[in-house]
């Protein structure tokens, strides 16, 4: 909860926005900020709702600008197995791992020159896997700086410690006006602000500021239990608040906690719940089985029922979030919801008491289950963008599930069917490494022969294929296609030929992939698949490329794409578009091919697969030194660098399309240019951001040349046109469709601007924005 300067802040990439203010905590922001400049980690410790997260996210906020490479957020709360936590923090980085390296090497890989900061938040129930993980990546980067949270210290060395203490009481003899008062006094402070949030038009009078003051002193300042105390002031004047705070303390004097500041947030943690409804009491302890946060659809799916009608939990879910029990977050179109981890705990007691907390668990893990059929399903039409997007935004939740059905007694089929049904969220997202393990510990456990292991099978082939791992690829797809001719299952035949041809591409054996590929269409037609088909035939246009039949290869492509378009398919269509486009290149058509690729470009950047874009870059960047461009090529081998290093390595060059003579094309264009003018192009791309290295590539217009007038100093032109734009009550949707960019550049824009203006709000841009004008 709150702790902190009162004053919003704008968010700084890689943490979350803060949606209240912070209050106080000065001495400690200093402090941290101090220990941070000379120890290598930083510990802050204290008990659960001191506000240990809220201050290292200030924290980190303050002092962002000491850290070019990146300041980032890992919250740690919802993972429950210790061999995710390397994993879980590469993820929080946004490194993707398409190759199946130790999450540790690849942090350790990326960090080894960085000077960044990283918050690992809420280590304590992973606290030996959480010092093993810091130290090993502490000692391989030595700028790095580690900020954690956690109940007690990680143990590790050069670790720095500082106990969080509450905010700080009132006194009695200093504070002798309100306005005294909430000087002197951050518990108070936040008590007003949250009072008021609660409840418009309260504020500390000096009729009040007495009882106020006794309040935060019987809350021992406490910043949860000052919040959830706030919060009843929407139904409580302030003085019936404080009798009813009296009596629930002398109700539970002596309660099982040994600390009396443990007991005292017990307390009103107690009291919250007994404030409840019936149904809201409920309601919490359903919601403590899910992880990390959950959307209303997901909530009525688990928790409705027993006591709960289904059409009751959209209600119940507004009062849980008027007692500061839920915490809202708007996540694209969706508001998701949380409960802070203390908050979740108390639930997780209530749900384990009432004897249905197995119930629940296995209504969880149904739910999740069918999430992932229906999106595996759904993965062919024109919504593939928003599925996948809600697979991201859930996917602590599918870990448990996963663990559910891997650890309960006669669950491991569908376990290993759910790890099957995610594949595409394995392969687009920052998981593949992840989602092989997943399925491989499930053909482990699950060895009978059935539909599920035959699914997990090829699916495990494509990821292995990608990872360049053939012999593992090899080992599964002997499997596959044995048990499917055994059980007679032509989806799994068709997906085998497939897997195999995919293979022999990545080989570049195009004489071997061209009769497995023809083999996977001709089965997948047979089944109506058509995506099958699509992928099929993506996989036969490279490799009638590769053996040099461009005709061949142009009509298969053609083909794929019309099919693309007539189902409204975009991630299959952007790759297929890279192999059209190259065959074009090889036959010739340079304007084509790159008119082609550049629209893959746009897809892929669209659907956020910077992998699909590096593959399409490939291509582009050959057209560019075919036609003599040849600053162009050396400063796209450059961006190439930065996003195979984003991806985490590149991907095998026959995987998806075929980039012949590639190291031949670098070497006439360091030939062309000179060692010394390539080397300052490649750092030109090099150095780009990604939004800015696709703008390069594109060749998206740029903003024309400022007059004083037209320029916000000190905004870049760009920002002064997202500016204006804002000022005009444009969503980021609508700017990104008036200046022709992506909708991700439209928001890193206007961040970028909240940050540089130190705003906390669109409308303070408005109103900034118009002052300027008016005023010249």
């Amino acid at each position: 909860m709150a702790t902190g300067e009162t004053g919003g802040r704008a968010q700084v990439h890689g943490l979350p926005a803060e949606n209240t203010s912070f209050v106080g905590r000065r001495r400690e922001l200093a402090e941290v900020r101090r220990m941070l400049s000379d120890a290598p980690i930083v510990t802050l410790t204290g008990p659960g709702g001191v506000g240990k997260t809220r201050l290292a996210l200030r924290v980190a906020a303050v002092v962002h600008r000491a850290f070019p490479d990146g300041v980032w957020l890992v919250d740690l709360s919802s993972v429950r197995n210790r061999d995710l936590v390397a994993r879980s923090i590469a993820e929080a980085l946004g490194l993707r791992d398409h190759f199946g390296r130790p999450a540790l090497d690849l942090l350790t890989g990326h960090l080894y020159d960085r000077r960044a900061l990283v918050v690992l938040d809420n280590c304590e129930h992973l606290g030996d896997e959480c010092a093993a993980v810091a130290d090993a990546i502490l000692r391989s980067a030595p700028r790095l700086r580690i900020l954690a949270t956690s109940r007690h210290s990680l143990g590790i060395r050069g670790e720095r410690l500082l106990d969080v203490p509450p905010l700080a009481l009132p006194d009695d003899a200093a504070a002798r006006t309100p306005a005294r008062l909430l000087q002197r006094s951050d518990a108070v402070r936040l008590f007003a602000e949250r009072g008021a949030a609660a409840a418009p038009g309260f504020a500390v009078t000096t009729a009040s500021m007495g009882v106020v003051a006794e309040i935060c002193r019987r809350l021992d300042g406490i910043p949860l239990g000052i919040e959830l105390a706030a919060a009843r002031l929407r139904t409580l004047p302030i003085d019936q608040l404080l009798i009813q705070l009296e009596d629930r303390f002398r109700l539970l004097v002596g309660h099982g906690e040994a600390v009396p500041r443990h007991r005292t947030l017990r307390a009103l943690i107690d009291w919250s719940h007994d404030l409840c409804t019936v149904k809201e009491r409920l309601l919490w302890s359903r919601l403590s089985i899910f992880a990390g946060s959950v959307d209303l659809e997901a909530a009525e799916a688990v928790c409705a029922g027993e006591g709960i009608e289904r059409h009751e939990v959209v209600d119940l879910m507004i009062g849980l979030v008027d007692k500061s029990i839920l915490i809202p977050r708007r996540n694209g179109p969706v508001i998701r919801y949380r409960l802070l981890e203390t908050v979740r705990e108390y639930g997780r007691e209530r749900l384990e008491r009432s004897g249905r907390a197995q119930v629940f668990r296995r209504r969880h893990h149904d739910h999740y289950r069918r999430l992932a059929g229906e999106t595996r399903a759904r993965m062919s039409g024109p919504d593939q963008r928003s599925w996948l997007a809600r697979l991201e935004a859930e996917h602590a939740n599918l870990r448990v599930a996963l663990e559910y059905g891997y650890t309960e007694a006669g669950e491991a089929q569908a376990g290993l069917a759910m790890a099957a049904d995610l594949m595409y969220h394995w392969i687009h997202g920052v998981h593949l490494a992840e989602g092989r393990g997943w399925l491989e510990r499930g053909l482990a456990m699950e060895t009978r022969p059935s539909g599920a292991r035959l699914h997990a099978l090829w699916t495990t082939g494509v990821l292995a294929v990608i990872q360049g791992d053939s012999r593992g690829a090899e080992t599964v797809l002997r499997e596959c296609r044995s048990l499917g001719e055994l059980l007679g299952d032509p989806a799994a035949l068709a997906y085998a030929a497939l897997c195999a041809g995919m293979l022999a591409l990545a080989r570049e054996d195009a004489e071997s992939a061209i009769p497995l590929l023809e083999e996977a269409v001709s089965r997948q037609r047979a089944i109506g698949d058509h995506t099958g088909v699509v992928e099929g035939l993506i996989r036969l246009c490279a490799a009638h490329s590769i053996a040099g039949d461009e005709a061949l290869a142009i009509a298969v492509g053609e083909e794929a794409l019309a099919m693309c378009r007539r189902h409204g398919e975009r991630w299959h269509k952007a790759y297929t578009l890279t192999v059209l486009g190259a065959a074009v290149f090889r036959q010739g058509d340079l304007p084509r091919a790159s008119a082609l690729v550049s629209e893959a470009v746009r897809l892929n950047r669209s659907l956020d697969d910077p992998r699909g874009v590096g593959l399409s870059l490939e291509v582009l960047t050959l057209i560019a030194a075919a036609q003599d461009r040849f600053g162009r090529a050396a400063r796209s081998y450059g961006i190439l660098h930065s996003i195979w290093d984003m991806v985490g390595g590149r991907p095998l060059s026959g995987y998806m399309h075929p980039v012949a003579h590639g190291e031949e094309s670098e070497l006439r264009v360091r030939r062309a240019l000179g060692e010394s003018a390539f080397q300052a192009e490649y750092r030109r791309g090099a150095a780009l951001d990604y939004d800015e290295a696709l703008d390069y590539v594109l060749g998206e217009r740029q903003p024309p040349a400022a007059s004083p007038g037209d320029r916000l100093p000190p905004l870049t032109p760009r920002e002064s046109q997202v500016a204006r734009l804002i000022a005009r009550g444009l969503s980021d949707k609508e700017i990104a469709a008036s200046l022709v960019i992506a909708p991700r550049t439209a928001e890193a824009h206007a961040q970028r601007i909240l940050t540089r203006l130190g705003f906390d709000s669109r409308a303070r841009i408005a109103v900034w924005v118009t002052e300027r004008d008016q005023h010249g």
